[in-house]
């Protein structure tokens, strides 16, 4: 018989001793927990209705994700702008608005007051569109969690 190198070699077949079985009756490791032998679907706990509703969880946090978002983008959109300008535009940055007030320095001074807004736009959207979902959410789940323990 010769040897052919471009021959693929042929398929093995797989190991039938019980040592390399595909569930083993023995833990191969001390501390791996015991092998348990019973069926997947015996195991499972009988499915029980969720608290709350998965629809109000969604809009909640889409409330919550919008609420991020216009503050998030209200205080580092400002300063993002301040520090574009500063960047590649310094002669609007050095020309004055008033008697002796460069533009990048009245631009800076109001970075507190964009803060304060910003801030005040997140509370402002909590108080109007999240806390109400949130509360909606919260007294229905104790509504289910008494149902439940009533059974």
């Amino acid at each position: 018989m010769s040897y052919d190198p471009y021959s693929s070699p042929p398929p093995t077949p797989p190991p039938t001793h019980p040592l390399y079985s595909a569930h083993p009756t023995h833990p191969t490791y001390p501390w791996q927990p015991p092998v348990d032998r019973e069926p997947e679907a015996a195991r499972r706990r009988p499915r029980r209705p969720a608290l709350g509703h998965h629809s109000d969880l969604r809009v909640l946090r889409g409330a919550y994700r919008r609420q991020r978002r216009v503050a998030t983008l209200t205080a580092l959109g400002y300063f993002t702008l301040f520090l574009v300008l500063s960047a590649f535009a310094p002669s609007l940055m050095t020309s004055t608005v008033m008697a002796g007030l460069p533009t990048g320095l009245l631009l800076a001074l109001l970075q507190l007051p964009v803060t304060w807004l910003a801030i005040a736009l997140y509370e402002h959207t909590a108080r109007v569109y999240v806390d109400p979902i949130a509360d909606r959410i919260r007294k229905q789940a104790a509504v289910d969690a008494k149902r439940e323990a009533a059974r």
